[in-house]
């Protein structure tokens, strides 16, 4: 066993993102088309030792505190389930802005679970597994096995993977933090119920052009509850929308990250460097969104 493993945690981007409704819990019933980029945060493991954690890069000190860290959390909710599965000393480094919509916990969570899977000769779909990333955040199973995959109920109910074509964005945080449960606070439900996505058009689908299409019939419901604490997120969009070749653009999931698709890989760069030069303290990022994605293979391959 190698002294030191290391798992990419890419950035989570909500597609689509449809609020089905208020349950009687006071959580809310989501729909939504997730898929991941081909930049996020890096987490390695030293097995051996008491679990600890170490945290650094660009991100660290917005991270909060280290005892709070989902990466601990995910190892303890393992360990609750599986008490063999030993400790050690995770190193983490913080690309990703935090609390940005772009499940940066949640995914360095899932990392970590990966990790422990390797160290264990756990099989990536073990049961025990997708419990931990549960108990951990709504958001973990997802990211699991980062491929673009559909998800419905509080995160929990995943459908897919769906090997759909990839595409070329940018994505654009203002660097203002934005809190998952304020947003949904403001969330106003529709007169007119939403109908669920048909899976088999998902499944069918295998012309970019046709997954653009898609994409624009569908929306972000938490856009304008976002854009009223935070009306910055207007500002983003505005700037994306505003660049050449633009074919869309829509906010991720809950924070104040948005993301928009470009018809080609130059669009996406051209359109980066535009947006990086008039807002020089935003974060700005050209990168793949979703496809076959060979730097994030599902635990237990490469």
């Amino acid at each position: 066993m190698p002294a030191l493993l290391v798992e990419e945690a890419p950035a989570k981007v909500n597609l689509t993102l449809r609020v089905l409704g208020r349950r009687a819990d006071g959580y809310h019933e989501i729909e939504s088309l997730v898929a991941f980029a081909g930049i996020g945060d890096a987490l390695s493991f030293a097995p051996g030792g008491e679990l600890a954690l170490n945290v650094r890069g660009p991100s660290a000190t917005q991270a909060g505190a280290t005892a709070d860290n989902l990466v601990l959390k995910a190892a303890r909710a393992l360990a609750d389930r599986l008490p063999t599965v030993g400790a050690g000393t995770f190193d983490l480094e913080k690309r990703l802005p935090v609390a940005a919509g772009l499940g940066g916990g949640s995914t360095d969570a899932a990392a970590a679970l990966r990790l422990l899977a390797r160290t264990n000769n756990l099989a990536s779909d073990d049961p025990l597994l997708y419990a931990a990333a549960r108990a951990t955040g709504a958001d973990v199973p997802v990211c699991l096995d980062p491929r673009t995959r559909l998800m419905r109920g509080i995160g929990e109910v995943l459908f897919g993977p769906f090997n759909l074509p990839p595409l070329q964005g940018v994505l654009v945080n203002p660097c203002v933090a934005l809190s998952t449960k304020a947003v949904f606070a403001r969330w106003k439900p529709l007169a007119t119920p939403l109908v669920p996505a048909d899976l088999t058009v998902l499944t069918a689908m295998s012309k970019r052009d046709q997954l653009v299409r898609f994409l624009l019939s569908q929306a972000n419901d938490l856009e304008s509850a976002a854009i009223a604490l935070a009306p910055v997120v207007a500002d983003v969009l505005l700037a994306l929308s505003s660049q050449p070749h633009c074919e869309l653009a829509r906010m991720s999931g809950s924070g104040t990250t948005c993301f928009a698709i470009f018809a080609s890989a130059a669009a996406a760069i051209k359109a980066a460097e535009a947006i990086h030069a008039e807002y020089p303290n935003w974060w700005v990022r050209a990168t793949a969104l979703g496809g076959v994605n060979k730097s994030y293979p599902p635990c237990g391959e490469g």
